[in-house]
């Protein structure tokens, strides 16, 4: 797939494919626990984000979809990540089979409107790649905010669960012609 099909622009955001030069705002993103408490519970290390880029490139590279670091287009900022994967969690053999998309921002970037105009971005590209399909995403049930966005766009709680030991909601997207 070209480059070019792999950007996506907003009106103040750029998404693209992560890169090498990412790693250290990843880091510092990764590594915040205040940012992190409620998808790790806890800071990632050096190594731990390492390896998170290294599967980035492996998605985008084998399945032709992933996570995009999303920037301020005025100044190139970092802001975050936002994108599909398919983690194969084991959550159950349907949501293994659906892109599970996930939005995490860096401290700085939240509460400025960017994470809805990002996951709205990268949905429309989603509804063109997998037309009818359904999308899914885990939020952890306290993570009020996440819960937020994800109602936003249609996201639904399907059911509960556990996932490394911790509680989830398992929330799915339907396409509209299942609403």
């Amino acid at each position: 797939m070209p480059m070019s099909e792999l950007i996506i622009e907003t009106a103040r955001l750029l998404m693209r494919p992560p890169q090498m030069e990412d790693f250290e705002d990843l880091y510092e993103m990764w590594s915040d626990a205040e940012v992190i408490r409620h998808v790790t519970g806890y800071p990632l290390t050096r190594e731990d984000v390492w390896s998170r880029l290294l599967r980035s490139f492996g998605h985008w590279a084998a399945m032709g979809f992933g996570h995009w670091v999303v920037t301020e287009k005025a100044n190139g900022s970092f802001v975050g990540e936002v994108g599909f994967v398919q983690y194969k969690r084991g959550i159950s053999a349907e949501f293994d089979r659906a892109p599970e998309i996930g939005w995490m921002l860096a401290r700085r970037a939240q509460r400025l409107g960017y994470a809805s105009e990002a996951v709205d971005a990268a949905l429309h590209w989603a509804d063109v790649r997998w037309p009818g399909s359904d999308t899914v995403c885990i939020i952890s049930p306290e993570n009020v905010e996440s819960l937020r966005l994800g109602d936003k766009f249609r996201y639904r709680v399907d059911h509960e669960g556990i996932y490394k030991q911790k509680p989830i909601l398992v929330c799915r997207r339907a396409t509209q012609h299942q609403e």
